[in-house]
């Protein structure tokens, strides 16, 4: 090799001189001009793609655990004049898709391809499968313009997903074939994953689906084990310091002061306040009104046959001079009748432990103070010596026994009817018919899916853990072992739509007078939320349906309220659901309806059940002796033995403490993290209804400033978006 930084000689190999030009020597003119035309050609393929149409795509992966994938990602986009090539997003080392990632690549295509309709996403194995969360593609196309694609699933092992742009349109709206192909093919499949299933005769059908595991992977919790039921009242239980009484079945507690043994790391004023004062007729009464079943109370226009009670026997009790009946026309009787439990079968699981039930009636009086209070209670429909009527007269002791028999079924009802079936199992309904019948398009679905988030998830892992045969419910209810089945299946005789409907339900109880009864904050506060939903719902109809005749001929509209009628009310004109709906303002009823049910009434009545059930005096999941037959012969002692056994109560406990917690990163009423829609005008609209719930959020906390028991289960920003706990 030469020195001085001149050129260096031919390089050899093994010794041996290298032909002229391959070192460092002059290379041959045709090699010359060889390199030359490879340079061109590749400034001309330069040149060429550089006019080529390129689009930027924007890929955001969910942010929830395991949402990345390390699978291939293809991607084709498909216009009005033609479609691509597939095209791997894919870029040098960087990992792509990982959790909680936002992606750009850029995608060269060789024609143009007009208007984009669909982007088709593929995914393909790498080495193990992993699902892929995700949340939205965004276009820029060769002009500029931008398009949103809005995704929000799951996709699952080697598969294939086909996504429309965000706008929000009819089946009238699609004129275009591909587009109405992709419309019907996306119905066509989800109605094959999401099947109807009859879980027990005469129940509100549910998903098709035994376990969690085996549902559509789009409705799954992300995490199982966050919602492991098991899991979750064991822990419950360790957390209250209270596994070590777990398993101490048939032990029973000396006295009511004993209780607090299972009080100790229970620091939260309601519960403090029920354990204070759980056995004076004014809690008693509050809780109709406020307590965790607020929906049973109604004004008594007369007196029932079966309660022979007469002026003489509650005379001391009313408080204007007046009788018995004048009482009852001034609207100052109310009535609670627990008829539906008469007959239901007790739970005998546990041969060890006699289980009891009652179906009492109780008769309560507003006072001069406008506070209602108990003044007869009979503890079972048929009248008759060996069933007599209670009364705050009597002693001490077989004032409170009736009061207890009477918290002990409001519990069972509220449990099995109020909580189960009408939240949790209507949601479902509603669910499983907008996956079934409505498209990822369609502005209902839109509005209404982040209301079904994890409702079939969280009622298929209770019919496998909780409510299945020998499963938990029936460690400590005495309608476990098969009475809840049988109080839902007789439940669903007075199921009706106008139920559902907030406003209507208080009016038809008698509870809609507000100067009347001044102290139900349930009613007041329903009200407002009520309200805003429907003025919200409202919107949303007029932003996407011109006129009542599009409501009619939105098939797919009527098929979703259709599937409802048919598979969740199975069929019974009587339930006053609706089979098709035919005006924008029924629509918008409907649809404050499903919002309703699934956020405001499923947390009035689900959260508060740590604050009124903690302490187990107060609202008795069993009761271990039958309702006494007369008068002046119970102790307190043994009112106590009849009480939950030391193991019964730790298992209630820990189950009331983990329905009443929320979910991490819950989403309360108003939140749409999740864009669906992209339209202004929509966009505006949830920011008008956010505005309105804060409103009452502050409403109600300013009028909590001044209550010794604060009522906020029903303030927005309590109120998770759907059912899933």
């Amino acid at each position: 090799a030469g020195g001085g930084g001149g050129r260096q000689g031919p390089r050899t190999l093994r010794g041996r001189k290298l032909p002229r030009g391959v070192g460092g020597g002059r290379r041959p003119a045709y090699r010359r001009a060889k390199a030359l035309s490879a340079r061109c050609a590749r400034a001309a393929r330069f040149l060429l793609r550089a006019t080529m149409p390129s689009y930027t795509v924007t890929v955001a992966t969910g942010s929830q655990w395991f949402a990345g994938t390390d699978d291939y990602i293809y991607l084709s986009l498909v216009g009005s004049a033609g479609c691509s090539e597939k095209h791997l997003l894919d870029k040098p080392f960087y990992n792509d898709f990982e959790r909680g990632a936002v992606d750009s690549y850029n995608v060269v295509v060789d024609d143009e391809l007009g208007d984009i309709q669909l982007i088709r996403i593929e995914k393909r194995k790498y080495w193990l499968h992993d699902d892929w969360y995700l949340k939205y593609i965004t276009l820029k196309t060769p002009c500029g313009d931008y398009i949103e694609f809005p995704c929000y699933r799951w996709i699952s092992g080697e598969s294939e997903i086909v996504l429309r742009d965000g706008r929000a349109k009819l089946a009238c709206d699609d004129q275009i074939h591909i587009l109405k192909q992709h419309r019907r093919k996306e119905l066509e499949t989800r109605q094959k994953e999401y099947r109807w299933m009859e879980w027990n005769p005469g129940f509100p059908l549910s998903i098709d689906a035994k376990c969690h595991k085996d549902l559509p992977r789009d409705i799954q919790f992300d995490s199982e084990k966050g919602v492991d039921f098991v899991l979750n009242y064991s822990k419950a239980m360790e957390n209250l310091f209270i596994n070590r009484f777990m398993h101490m079945f048939q032990s029973s507690w000396s006295d009511f002061a004993d209780f607090e043994k299972i009080f100790l790391r229970i620091s939260n004023t309601i519960s403090e306040q029920v354990m204070n004062h759980w056995q004076e007729d004014l809690m008693f009464g509050y809780q109709f009104l406020n307590g965790c079943n607020p929906v049973l109370i109604q004004r008594c226009v007369k007196l029932p046959e079966n309660l022979p009670v007469t002026t003489e026997m509650v005379e001391c009790s009313l408080e204007r001079q007046l009788t018995l009946e004048q009482e009852v026309e001034l609207g100052n009787i109310f009535i609670v009748d627990f008829k539906l439990l008469d007959g239901i079968d007790v739970n005998k699981t546990d041969p060890c432990t006699l289980q009891f039930l009652a179906a009492p009636i109780c008769l309560l009086y507003k006072n001069l103070a406008n506070k209602i209070v108990p003044i007869a209670i009979q503890l079972n429909q048929v009248p008759g010596d060996e069933n007599p009527i209670f009364l705050p007269s009597d002693a001490k002791s077989d004032w409170l026994l009736a009061k207890i028999w009477v918290r002990s079924c409001d519990f069972h009802i509220h449990q099995t009817i109020t909580h189960l079936l009408r939240t949790h199992l209507v949601s479902e309904v509603f669910g499983i018919a907008l996956y079934r019948q409505l498209p990822a398009v369609h502005p209902i679905f839109k509005l209404l899916v982040a209301h079904v988030r994890f409702t079939v998830a969280i009622n298929t892992k209770a019919r496998e853990q909780l409510i299945c045969k020998y499963g938990l419910f029936d460690k400590a209810n005495a309608t476990g072992g098969g009475g809840h089945v049988q109080m839902v299946q007789k439940s669903m005789q007075d199921l009706t739509y106008s139920s559902l409907c907030f406003p209507e339900a208080i009016k038809a109880r008698g509870m809609d007078n507000t100067e009347d009864i001044p102290y139900y904050f349930y009613r007041d506060d329903g009200l407002l939320v009520w309200e805003a939903i429907r003025e919200f719902t409202a919107e949303v109809v007029d932003i996407y349906y011109e006129s009542d005749q599009v409501v009619e001929g939105d098939q797919e509209l009527q098929d979703f309220v259709k599937d409802v009628y048919m598979y969740g009310m199975r069929g019974k004109k009587a339930s006053g659901f609706p089979e098709s709906i035919k005006t924008k303002e029924k629509l918008s009823e409907y649809l404050t309806v499903v919002i309703f049910t699934a956020s405001a009434q499923h947390a009035a009545v689900n959260f508060g059940q740590y604050d009124w059930y903690s302490w187990i005096p107060n609202a008795p999941p069993t009761m271990r002796a039958p309702p006494p037959k007369v008068k002046g012969v119970v102790t307190i002692e043994q009112i106590v033995d009849m009480l939950p056994d030391r193991g019964r109560s730790c298992w209630h406990l820990g189950a009331v403490w983990a329905l009443s917690q929320f979910q991490d990163n819950e989403l309360f009423l108003g939140m749409y993290p999740e864009e669906h829609f992209i339209e202004t005008p929509v966009k505006e609209a949830m920011a008008r209804f956010r505005k309105k719930l804060d409103t009452i959020v502050s409403v109600i906390a300013e009028r909590n400033k001044k209550k010794k028991l604060p009522y906020y289960y029903l303030s927005p920003d309590r109120i998770p978006n759907s059912v899933a706990i």
